[in-house]
């Protein structure tokens, strides 16, 4: 009893890994992967019209990244993610984290959604999410859809949603993992895991530091995050689930290379849920209320704080055999206080202080014909209190000629609420903002060969956008218009392939041809990975190539291109203690992401995972 009371303490801190078994991982591209981000309800990935891929526990586990974001540029075809150095991609002027998929995102990130189980992400103020809040070791799997699907999701879902599932304890007893990390730039990641399960009743803990001092002068960053969840089955119809998660982080802007150093930030995001669910043979649902808050601080005497909360029910209604009817409301409460503490010599001036509301009904319908075919269609009307009513059609078709062979064919809508800082803030701040919308047009073509180990699914698409909003110098002066419109086509391509038991390719690319630059675009990229695994060891390559990246835009748009290789090596000393050493940018390769911010070359890390 004695050593069960010294070594609990001990596995809470220094907690283990066991080795995965590769052959339960699920791929990017995986038959009869179970998503929900498609149609809001657990249903087979191959019956969701859209364009989905699925990043799973093992791809984010085995990447020994702190911040997610980056996981996702290597694994999603057509996303994109920029970068400044070796972790922390900061706010405001000289930031990275921006995201586009499909060329639809840019700066800031208002075109593309993030989605915390389900639940809308991002600043009150100025409608886009942090990626430095987002801890990859917090989250189970990662759903991204690629292209519109503001018909269940409403604004912001216009370029695709990325929908962050967070992890929950689900095995029985006690569970424990933490994970020590050092290398390049005095980088440290440190992380430890708790978890317990007894009945219907689950808790999972975590707790997250990182720091580094940067690969350039004035670049140090440091975060600390804290994770929460909590769940009970009351019934075998109705269970319950809380969690919440906090990040605090201070980053440095270094500046150009050929300037000044910037600023000091300063950050706290919350974000929280109370989620209550229900199950039936012929129903099932869900009601959640959530609550995201932020505070800001920036040394030029920049401060704001921020809301955005609201509710969201669904329920899905199985009428009759092959049909699904899903019928839901979204009400959603967002802004807040910003100013500059230091302006008129220390008096301070408000620049807003203001909220906006939007509430919205769907319904999305799913009719399987026969043993092949499954039709899908919704209708979303959105009402936001500045512009009044948008309507969101989307609908698709999905043909199985044969249990390998998956054909898709979609066409959706997808729009953008203008923010509070287009709407009110500063010189070019116009109240009469109307939406951005965007239309989608894709087909998509999957197929499985050699009893599953071959994978591979293509999809071509187009979309037009309009009403974008842009700053157009008048006669007044600068303002804020729905002037812009673009349209862009593309393939994608993502493949897998395991020869062998311990073996296993991942593949994929993306090209998009854009009538207009758009800033941290790739014209091509692609990703190439090899995990091979021999007993208690196991080694993975990474091949990034990235071609034709808009560091700027404008009458004289610069652009880049570059590859980087990675590596990763692990031994499992037992099942209880298994080290790792990573590389990246093993060719030590000179480039830039953000224009002006050269990235780190070769950086080595070292580490152990510890584990219950």
């Amino acid at each position: 009893m004695k050593k069960l009371v010294l070594y609990i303490p001990f596995l809470l801190f220094f907690p283990q890994v066991k080795a995965q078994d590769e052959n339960a991982a699920v791929d990017t591209v995986g038959i009869d992967t179970v998503v929900v981000t498609g149609t809001r309800i657990a249903v087979s990935r191959d019956y969701v019209p859209l364009t989905l891929s699925v990043v799973n526990g093992r791809q984010i586990e085995e990447s020994s990244e702190s911040a997610l974001l980056p996981v996702l540029t290597q694994w999603v075809p057509g996303l994109f993610v920029t970068q400044r150095g070796v972790t922390g991609f900061g706010v405001a002027q000289g930031s990275a984290g921006q995201i586009t998929i499909r060329g639809v995102g840019g700066n800031p990130n208002t075109q593309v959604l993030v989605l915390l189980n389900g639940n809308p992400q991002y600043m009150g103020i100025f409608g886009h999410p942090l990626p430095d809040a987002y801890i990859a070791s917090d989250v189970e799997r990662v759903e991204v859809v690629r292209g519109p699907a503001s018909t269940l999701y409403g604004s912001n879902a216009m370029g695709g949603v990325i929908n962050i599932i967070t992890k929950e304890e689900k095995k029985e007893g006690l569970s424990a993992h933490s994970r020590l990390m050092y290398g390049s730039y005095n980088t440290g990641k440190y992380m430890a895991q708790a978890g317990f399960r007894k009945k219907g009743f689950s808790i999972f803990a975590s707790v997250n530091h990182d720091r580094t001092d940067g690969h350039r002068d004035s670049s140090e960053f440091r975060i600390t995050n804290g994770y929460l969840d909590m769940g009970y089955r009351f019934s075998p119809h109705f269970s319950a689930r809380f969690y919440y998660s906090v990040a605090r982080f201070h980053a440095m802007d270094p500046g150009p290379v050929d300037g000044h150093a910037g600023n000091e930030i300063g950050i706290t995001r919350g974000m929280g849920a109370l989620v209550l669910n229900n199950t039936w043979n012929q129903a099932s649902g869900s009601l959640r209320f959530f609550y995201n808050y932020g505070i800001h601080n920036i040394s030029d005497g920049f401060h704001s704080t921020d809301k955005n909360y609201g509710i969201v029910w669904y329920e899905a209604f199985h009428l009759f055999p092959g049909n699904t009817l899903t019928l839901g409301v979204d009400y959603k409460d967002y802004g807040g206080n910003a100013m500059n503490r230091l302006a008129f010599h220390g008096e301070g001036i408000v620049f807003a202080d203001t909220s906006l509301h939007e509430v919205a009904g769907y319904l999305f319908v799913q009719q399987k014909l026969g043993t092949q075919w499954m039709i899908s269609g919704g209708f979303r009307l959105e009402h936001n209190e500045e512009y009044g009513n948008i309507p969101v059609p989307t609908g698709g078709v999905t043909w199985r000629p044969a249990g390998s062979t998956i054909l898709k064919a979609s066409v959706s809508k997808g729009f953008r609420s203008p923010t509070i800082r287009e709407l009110y803030m500063w010189g070019p701040a116009n109240p009469d903002l109307d939406p951005e919308e965007m239309m989608n047009y894709e087909v998509s073509y999957e197929q499985h060969l050699l009893t599953g180990r071959l994978s591979f699914n293509l999809a071509l698409y187009i979309q037009d956008g309009d009403n974008l909003i842009r700053t157009v110098l008048t006669d007044d002066g600068p303002r804020n218009l729905n002037t812009g419109s673009f349209r862009n086509k593309g393939l994608e391509l993502a493949a897998r392939y395991r020869p062998l038991r311990n073996l296993s390719f991942h593949a994929n690319l993306s090209w998009i041809d854009m009538d207009k630059p758009v800033l941290a675009t790739p014209g091509f990229q692609s990703f190439l990975n090899a995990h091979y695994r021999r007993k208690k060891a196991s080694v993975d390559l990474s091949w990034q190539s990235t071609h034709n990246l808009y560091l700027t835009t404008g009458d004289d748009p610069q652009r880049t291109s570059y590859d980087l290789l990675s590596a990763r090596i692990r031994y499992d000393l037992n099942p209880h203690l298994s080290f790792f050493v990573k590389g990246e940018n093993l060719t030590d390769t000179p480039y830039e992401i953000n224009e002006g911010y050269p990235m780190p070359g070769i950086c080595i890390f070292g580490g152990l995972n510890l584990g219950l």
